[in-house]
């Protein structure tokens, strides 16, 4: 499965930086930000405030991936992340399948 990687520019902090993802994560991103009412660069800002030493492209991709599970959502084609028991999740038990 090929992905398109996609560059934008957000302010964070009064600075513009650079974010690298892929198009079914900055999907994701949109769609739980327009849910909870936030703009895009309000959501990476919260991302960027609560992560640790991680960088702030993985740390956006956790941020996504955990919400759609906590969320129970296992059918994501709609926001353009891959269906998590493809990828070798269980979508009842939210754990690795064997």
């Amino acid at each position: 499965m090929k992905t398109s990687i996609v560059k934008r520019s957000i302010v964070l902090g009064g600075h513009t930086t650079s974010v690298s993802l892929e198009d079914a994560f900055w999907k994701g991103l949109k769609g739980i930000a327009k849910v909870r009412r936030k703009t895009l660069g309000e959501m990476v800002s919260d991302i960027d405030a609560s992560r640790d030493k991680a960088n702030l492209s993985s740390a956006i991709r956790l941020f996504v991936l955990y919400h759609y599970i906590a969320s129970g959502e296992a059918q994501l084609g709609q926001v353009g992340v891959p269906d998590l028991k493809y990828k070798g999740i269980d979508t009842k038990t939210r754990q690795a399948a064997n």
